[in-house]
């Protein structure tokens, strides 16, 4: 369609009574199945005819009957085709000022090879036994959880892992599973070390590995978007039956709920893979997406397009997919790509949708754009607007991110671990949430100058994530003349500094066992971006577990202090204004600060991103060490009556009296 027709489209869309008498408000979209018969219901407004067509794969020439859709309320066409459809594929041929375009329906629920066709389906056939009345993992505040950043393929497709289902959902259902030296691997690893929460890089039906060609070695991070309701087949033992990618996602959630773990669910609703040929904008065109005052699409995701969150049936879509993963799924929480492209009342939306069908779903998001959009700056979901959110919404610090390790976008830059100077106030900015406390110079923070954050609920605290390097290369490629001791130092205390700063602390698979991405054997290039890198990048390196045990000692010994000691996973910002306080006249390099609780008495963290020991003042007392040098945990290490502590070089020490 030319810019000029999508555009005139665009702006009929754009007329409030539009979206007063055009928007559906029926939870019937998609395709019901009984089997009696499957109701079929599809939003297309401007169309001047639907056409279901069926068909028996999804994929070869095998159309075997075609019906003419009714025009039915509020913009919707539907049908009812008697008969049990279970495992009959479907699409729909739109038209639409007299062009003809076939689509898969966006509420399809399963999905052929490469998601080419919709399926209608018997979902109550694809559940485990046990998984409709399975009782998920305890969990209460944002701030209790330790999210553990995973690609489903990483996991399990390196030859260390000890797995049979190599890069399959089903890895996630193996126990015993051993590397080469024959330590844990894969889902009992995952329930050794303490995570709370496993975060999913995206596990919905994208585009860019070919399902028809897995014999052959395809990776992809999965940020191109599909179909949205459905999970992606290459996971699958078999992507050419609809119910089996379905099956096999829900034993994997199954899995690790019954290890203590539960699941959060990366999601892309603000841009698609394709734009005009999109399935959205093949059944009516203009509506789904922002675009220029030229006709062009809009483009804050840096990926061709961005989504128009801000109207009725777009936002109605993203909480009925949420609600759908919710319910069908099981899924726990939910991660934002590009959450700022979203608008803030989409986004407190979604909270209350989310807080009516169950209580605890994590929703957090990267409180930015990846480039220029024409939704105003003050309706975005950026961070500098998440006080207008809802509480329970969290946005990723990325202020204290680069604060700890140097900017991400130069390689070679410091941050506060690996040496840099006056970064001081922006790991205290880190520690207080990103909310405001007396004590804290915010004109020397990195990247900001004022508290973002109305609540420590609304942080996400992290050191590294699937973008750019990760944590230990990142540390390597900026320290050229460190040893690895002190490499392995500087992992140490950016661990201590997310585990017990306030907020919700994130990291990624991997970086408490030193996880690399070397590009040559030399390892003197790394590969920072490696969203569709080979395998031998990419993958979970499994013997690292055993090689680096005592790295991932202590990233467990933090978590069980951190469980053991609420006033490091406070709630409200008054609290922590109110029980922490920072020590002062303290040497370059040095933060130190008191957390006081009426009845689990004090906690006293000390970070120290110097070369040589040095000497901290604390209040005289009976003074328990739990964490120094590279041991953490809740066994004590140490006692001190006061004064003066001394605190190895590039090192945390965690006290308690």
């Amino acid at each position: 369609m030319e810019k000029e027709r999508l555009l005139e489209h665009y702006m009929r869309f754009e007329a409030t009574e539009f979206e007063l008498t055009g928007t559906y408000h029926g939870d019937d979209l998609g395709a019901i199945w009984t089997e009696e018969e499957t109701r079929f219901r599809v939003w297309a407004p401007t169309a001047e005819q639907v056409v279901i067509n069926l068909y028996k794969t999804g994929e070869q020439d095998d159309l075997f009957q075609n019906i003419i859709m009714r025009k039915a309320s509020s913009g919707t066409w539907a049908t009812a085709i008697k008969g049990n459809l279970n495992g009959v594929y479907y699409t729909y041929s739109v038209t639409v000022d007299e062009e003809t375009k076939e689509a898969v329906d966006p509420y399809a629920k399963a999905v052929g090879v490469n998601g080419k066709r919709g399926m209608v389906i018997d979902l109550s056939s694809t559940n485990p036994s046990g998984f409709t009345v399975e009782t998920k993992p305890e969990f209460v505040h944002p701030t209790d959880a330790f999210i553990y950043e995973l690609h489903i393929r990483d996991f399990s497709i390196d030859p260390s892992s000890g797995m049979v289902h190599k890069g399959k959902y089903l890895a996630f259902t193996e126990s015993g599973t051993k590397n080469t030296y024959g330590d844990s691997t894969g889902i009992d690893y995952l329930k050794q070390l303490g995570i709370t929460h496993v975060h999913l890089l995206p596990a919905f039906d994208y585009v860019t590995v070919d399902e028809a060609l897995l014999q052959v070695p395809q990776f992809n991070w999965g940020y191109d978007p599909q179909n949205y309701n459905v999970p992606e087949g290459s996971y699958s033992t078999d992507p050419y039956h609809g119910e089996v990618r379905i099956r096999e996602f829900k034993q994997m959630v199954q899995a690790l709920h019954q290890n203590g773990i539960r699941v959060v669910l990366d999601v892309v609703y603000n841009h698609t893979k394709e734009g005009i040929d999109s399935n959205f904008n093949c059944i009516v065109p203009g509506y789904y997406y922002r675009l220029t005052e030229e006709g062009e699409f809009s483009n804050a995701s840096g990926c061709g397009n961005e989504t128009a969150s801000e109207r009725a049936m777009m936002r109605k879509f993203i909480i009925d997919s949420l609600l759908y993963w919710n319910r069908e799924y099981h899924i726990d929480g939910f991660r934002f790509d590009l959450m700022g492209i979203h608008d803030v009342e989409t986004m407190n939306e979604i909270r209350k949708a989310l807080d009516s069908v169950e209580e605890g779903i994590l929703i957090y998001g990267e409180g930015w754009t990846g480039g220029l959009s024409p939704l105003p700056y003050h309706k975005r979901a950026v961070k500098d607007n998440i006080r207008n959110l809802n509480i329970g919404i969290a946005a990723f610090n990325d202020n204290l991110r680069d604060g700890i390790k140097g900017n991400v976008f130069s390689s070679e830059e410091k941050g506060y671990i690996t040496g840099k100077e006056g970064m001081e106030d922006t790991i205290k900015y880190g520690v207080v949430a990103a909310t405001h406390h007396d004590w804290v110079d915010y004109s020397k923070v990195m990247g900001t100058s004022y508290p973002w954050a109305a609540e420590p609920t609304q942080v996400v605290n992290y050191a590294s994530a699937h973008d750019n390097y990760t944590l230990w290369d990142k540390i390597v490629l900026s320290t050229p003349f460190n040893n690895r001791e002190d490499r392995i130092k500087m992992n140490l205390l950016s661990a201590a500094i997310i585990f017990t700063s306030q907020g919700i602390p994130f990291f990624q698979a991997g970086e408490e066992f030193l996880r690399s991405k070397p590009l040559n054997e030399e390892k003197t290039r790394f590969d920072g971006n490696s969203y569709a890198s080979p395998d031998h990048v990419n993958s979970l390196k499994w013997d690292l577990v055993t090689e680096n045990q005592e790295v991932i000692n202590y990233y467990q010994g933090l978590m069980e202090f951190r469980k053991a000691h609420s006033v490091l996973r406070m709630t409200k910002r008054a609290e922590v204004e109110a029980r922490l306080r920072f020590l002062k006249w303290l040497d370059n390099n040095l933060i130190a600060f008191i957390l006081s609780h009426p009845t689990e008495g004090e906690v006293c963290v000390v970070y120290n991103a110097n070369n040589s020991w040095k000497p901290v003042h604390i209040p005289d007392g009976d003074w328990r060490v739990y964490v120094k040098g590279k041991y953490a945990g809740n066994e004590v290490l140490d006692s001190n009556t006061g004064g003066v502590v001394h605190v190895e070089p590039i090192s945390a020490m965690i006290m308690v009296r």
